[in-house]
């Protein structure tokens, strides 16, 4: 099973990609998970660029969620809300065919975001007939250093908690 995980943050030091990274180390032989941290790159979503003039990241963007069996979006929180780059990828592929029956999920890297994660599962149940709010993964790697989220995420427990959530996802995208 493919799973592509978007990472909602633009910042180089995101818990989230880092989050991500280790979901894609911690994948077992039946997944591959395919991490896109470009968020930051899309331009700004204009209806006029749609069509033949869709800019390149965004058509690599709409590459890379057809070819994923299901999507893993992890976000932080900005002012209580959703991220800028995370609503413009969004709202790049709101009017296109490859998210509207695509399984999605979401993880994330904070024990704070509740008011952004409620706004995210609002926007992607409306996005996608298959989003799936049941199957969530958090770990709470606020205000740690990259090294300590390394080890963090590099434990017994964190590794079969990836696991079990790459398994559950597999099992919901394989129901069709």
């Amino acid at each position: 099973m493919k799973f592509l995980a978007i990472s909602g943050s633009a910042r180089r030091a995101s818990t989230n990609t880092a989050m991500l990274r280790a979901l894609r180390a911690a994948a077992g032989a039946d997944h591959a998970v395919v991490l896109h941290n470009g968020v930051g790159m899309l331009p700004v979503f204009s209806p006029d660029l749609e069509g033949e003039a869709l800019p390149a990241a965004v058509a690599e963007l709409a590459r890379a969620v057809a070819e994923a069996d299901g999507v893993i979006i992890a976000s932080p929180e900005y002012v209580r809300s959703i991220p800028g780059g995370m609503k413009n990828a969004i709202d790049w592929l709101v009017s296109r065919e490859e998210l509207v029956a695509k399984p999605i999920v979401l993880a994330h890297a904070s024990h704070r975001g509740d008011d952004m994660l409620q706004q995210l599962r609002i926007v992607l149940a409306t996005v996608s007939a298959r989003f799936n709010e049941e199957i969530f993964l958090r770990f709470r790697l606020m205000a740690l250093s990259p090294e300590e989220i390394a080890a963090r995420l590099a434990e017994e427990a964190a590794v079969g908690e990836m696991r079990a959530f790459l398994n559950g996802f597999s099992r919901f995208c394989a129901e069709g």
